[in-house]
């Protein structure tokens, strides 16, 4: 299927906004690879699965059962674990400290790998994460990378945390991004670098609306 456009980037750059909005401008199908991840995290905390143990994580991530939702005029995509809504769980500093940290291992994203590639359906599809455009849709013809500075990810994470009603310290937020940011360009697996012919985006300083333009402009030149 060519109608694939994968957007990637490290946390805090808007990658899921984005890509919810042109999903839905585009009429397409969404995914959002890091959910799989955290989902994936809180089906190990809940097993009590050792992280150490790469052939249970493996067997694990082949068969929990996971599924999206998009409802009609909501921000919001919901996720579901056995037909239990997640979503909320996902969003956590630890569950996210976890997806980072799986993420590293070869076996685990091989197992998810055809899960993910499985999200590729007429009439189209949007996908999210940090390695959409390098390695699970190498191929697609329309590729978006994501950056902003590590300080405004920060602030943006701790905005986050305040909407839900949790409190959070901007330095300790500001040292778990780059932590994460460090482990996720150094993993020997799915290293988190632009592809080649990806259009880099600095968030930092423009508006979502001015990058869903730039976006915008890339499908609509590149199908040109």
């Amino acid at each position: 299927m060519n109608n694939i456009l994968t957007i990637d980037g490290p946390s805090g750059v808007g990658k899921g906004t984005v890509a919810r909005l042109m999903a839905q401008k585009l009429g397409w199908n969404l995914l959002d690879s890091g959910a799989i991840y955290r989902a994936f995290a809180l089906v190990v905390f809940d097993s009590g699965v050792d992280i150490a143990d790469e052939a249970a994580l493996a067997e694990v991530a082949s068969k929990f059962d996971l599924s999206f939702k998009t409802e009609a005029g909501s921000e919001l995509v919901s996720v579901f674990l056995a037909g239990k809504e997640v979503s909320k769980n996902l969003r956590t500093e630890k569950v996210g400290e976890m997806a980072s940290k799986i993420a590293t291992i070869g076996s685990v994203r091989s197992a998810l790998l055809k899960r993910q590639r499985g999200f590729a359906q007429v009439p189209g599809l949007v996908a999210d994460g940090r390695d959409m455009g390098t390695v699970v849709f190498d191929k697609a013809p329309f590729k978006v990378f994501l950056t902003a500075s590590a300080d405004e990810r920060a602030k943006r994470r701790l905005k986050q945390l305040q909407a839900q009603g949790t409190a959070g310290i901007i330095s300790q937020i500001l040292e778990d991004v780059q932590r994460r940011d460090e482990r996720d360009r150094f993993r020997k697996n799915s290293p988190l670098i632009p592809a080649e012919d990806a259009l880099t985006i600095d968030t930092t300083d423009i508006s979502i609306d001015e990058v869903i333009e730039k976006v915008s402009e890339l499908v609509t030149k590149t199908k040109a």
